[in-house]
């Protein structure tokens, strides 16, 4: 579906633009991909390593309106990548997180229905789900702003659609380089938060190959949780360092013990699919009911029980502990 296309990522330097270029120059025949990010250095050493002649790069902030609305002239698709993502700096600086993540998502949504763009996917976290910390808050108005996004194009414009998923393995300020650094560094044993912490795992690529499959699934509207597996923290510490001995640091401010995709609270209009859940939205667009219960590749959801939780910790899958071992030596 992008052979031919143009395509935007915000926030195209970081560890999911980085995959995602590389899996469309890999397996599609782009016209033009486009990375539009504000760190002019990421940029420049980002064009070393991706130097074919359809990479177009764009200075700019999802916080400039104007500036969105010029790098997406004549784009197809849109993936919304950018934001200001860690926990702790959110608590501590929390206007600026909501004027990247909250205004920032509207000025990408405005934008990209002036320029006429076709379809729009926001990338989203476990987080949002019930959140308890400032980034989960500015995240959750986000997907929000995203969902209510398909009733202000209405019935022929821009299509908007969510994808939430867990922690991304070995990603830029994720636990997994953190704990490499200091076993490097021989600080054990390592930190841990909290020894009965749960979190949803997947591998970037894998995040990657779900946001092209919504892409393709999408009908306006819908927030696309994958099925992922679970991990536990002890398990992870022991994969990486080879024992289960560590210094408790007490959890962060604004950090869950658990993570939930799929809240019970909005189970009544969620789906359940083979390899993904769907929350549709709770709202009607433009006079018209879509049916989500059939996307656009044929596929059939069923709808989930009442009292359905996706949640970290009672998730039916697990990563093993080999499991970890081997993701250490392959991928950690």
């Amino acid at each position: 579906m992008f052979d031919g296309k143009s395509i935007l990522v915000t926030g195209g330097t970081g560890s999911f633009g980085r995959c995602f270029i590389k899996h469309l120059l890999t397996h599609y025949k782009p016209h033009k991909l486009i990375v539009f990010s504000r760190d002019e250095l990421k940029q420049f050493e980002m064009q070393q390593e991706f130097t074919s002649p359809v990479m177009r790069y764009f200075i700019g902030n999802v916080r400039d309106k104007d500036r969105l609305i010029t790098a997406m002239r004549d784009v197809d698709y849109v993936v919304h990548a950018a934001a200001l993502k860690q926990v702790p700096a959110a608590e501590y600086n929390p206007m600026e997180c909501i004027k990247t993540n909250i205004m920032g998502a509207q000025n990408v949504i405005e934008a990209a229905i002036e320029a006429n763009v076709r379809r729009v996917i926001a990338l989203s976290t476990d987080k949002a789900a019930n959140p308890v910390n400032l980034y989960g808050a500015t995240k959750l108005a986000s997907d929000k702003l995203f969902v209510a996004g398909n009733n202000i194009s209405g019935a022929h414009g821009t299509r908007f659609a969510v994808v939430r998923y867990g922690n991304v393995v070995g990603s830029r300020g994720s636990v997994v380089p953190f704990f490499r650094k200091l076993i490097n560094e021989g600080k054990l044993p390592l930190p841990v938060t909290h020894p009965e912490m749960t979190r949803f795992w997947l591998r970037l690529e894998q995040g990657v190959e779900f946001v092209v499959k919504s892409f393709q699934r999408m009908q306006g509207g819908e927030i696309f949780v994958p099925k992922i597996p679970s991990v536990r923290i002890l398990d992870l510490v022991e994969a990486m360092s080879g024992t289960r001995e560590y210094e408790a640091v007490g959890i962060r401010p604004g950090e869950k013990l658990h993570e939930i995709m799929v809240p019970e609270e909005v189970a009544h209009h969620s789906l359940e699919f083979d390899d993904h859940y769907v929350i549709t939205p709770p709202i009607r667009f433009f006079e018209k009911k879509l049916e989500y219960s059939h996307n656009r590749l044929g596929e059939e959801g069923q709808k989930v029980s009442e009292k359905f939780e996706y949640h970290s910790g009672t998730n039916p899958e697990f990563l093993t502990l080999q499991q970890l071992i081997e993701l250490d030596k392959n991928i950690l």
